[in-house]
């Protein structure tokens, strides 16, 4: 303290003394400090000493509980600043945030099951494959063969069930590009959602949205990878294609009738590099019948991924095959 410094600190705590109450490491006041979570009520100009009120010890409890969640700072820094004026609106943003990690823990705990297998030497796709009878229904489109379906256990993925279907030609807006694994999550949201926009002028949405593997996509290849939605009015169609150009990588085509083999997945499986087991799957259903792969792999999108919750349904994995 100094003559000129007219701030008492008989009031407030110690650095030390802070950190004992809140239950939080002077480290880490510091670095709340640096990042606007926490400032000190007073610095000593002198000594850099800093002091805390005891009505700062709550908000101190609160961003350590938070930080208990794994939440980003920037997280935190959200919640806690909306708690001083809208408590509604700070429980809510916790909400959100814990929807999201259930949905990484349920995806983090299929990866776990699968690269067990891959450790131990056993094949985490297909532990074995007992036949069964059926077909269902995908994409809009009825199951029309009678060549069965298989029950793929696949450890922490549950059991693959193969089966095939066919599916009606089909007009589609169309939107192409290389890009890596990581990028695909963003990328299929966006560009899926431009090419609804389009089917909304083009006589609606004519079926499930998919997106098309023409070459690999992986940490290393970038594909390309082709966002697929059927339309309803071919003319429609391929004016709005036109009117989008060839700058956007928008595009329209005929994808004919097919049969596909595929299995159905949550999700929580969709995500990389856990989905590969069930694209091996569907790949060993078709080599045991002595099918041909005919076309590209794909995923169809059939749910509404922002309602799904980490274990329901929302993907098919196919590839179209023939005899």
């Amino acid at each position: 303290m100094t003559e000129d410094d007219p701030v008492a600190t008989d009031d407030l705590l110690t650095i030390g003394a802070f950190a004992a109450r809140a239950r939080l490491s002077a480290k880490a006041l510091r670095l709340y400090d640096r990042l606007g979570l926490l400032a000190p009520a007073y610095v000593d100009e002198l000594t850099g000493y800093r002091y805390y009120r005891f009505d700062q010890v709550e908000r101190a409890r609160l961003v350590a509980l938070l930080r208990q969640l794994d939440m980003p700072l920037a997280r935190v820094a959200e919640i806690v600043e909306a708690v001083g004026t809208d408590g509604a609106l700070a429980a809510e943003r916790l909400a959100a945030y814990w929807a999201g990690a259930e949905e990484r823990f349920a995806s983090q705990r299929a990866l776990v099951g699968y690269l067990r297998g891959r450790l131990t030497g056993r094949d985490p796709a297909m532990d074995a494959i007992n036949a069964t009878d059926g077909t269902n229904s995908s994409n809009g489109t009825e199951g029309t063969d009678g060549t069965g379906g298989t029950n793929a256990p696949g450890g922490a993925y549950g059991t693959f069930v193969v089966e095939t279907v066919d599916t009606a030609e089909q007009v589609v807006l169309t939107q192409s590009r290389h890009l890596l694994v990581d990028e695909l999550p963003a990328w299929i949201g966006a560009s899926l959602g431009r090419l609804e926009e389009g089917a909304a002028v083009c006589g609606g949405t004519a079926g499930a949205p998919y997106v098309v593997y023409h070459s690999e996509v992986s940490l290393e290849s970038d594909g390309p990878a082709e966002s697929c939605v059927p339309v309803a009015d071919p003319d429609a169609a391929r004016r709005w294609a036109a009117e989008q150009g060839r700058a956007r990588g928008a595009g329209v085509r005929v994808e004919p009738a097919r049969r596909l083999a595929y299995t159905r997945i949550t999700k929580a499986q969709v995500a990389y590099p856990q989905i590969a087991a069930a694209f091996e799957a569907v790949e060993r259903w078709i080599a045991a019948r002595g099918l041909e792969v005919v076309g590209p792999c794909r995923e169809v999108y059939f749910a509404d991924w922002d309602a799904a919750g980490p274990e329901d349904p929302v993907c098919d994995v196919a590839f179209p095959v023939a005899s």
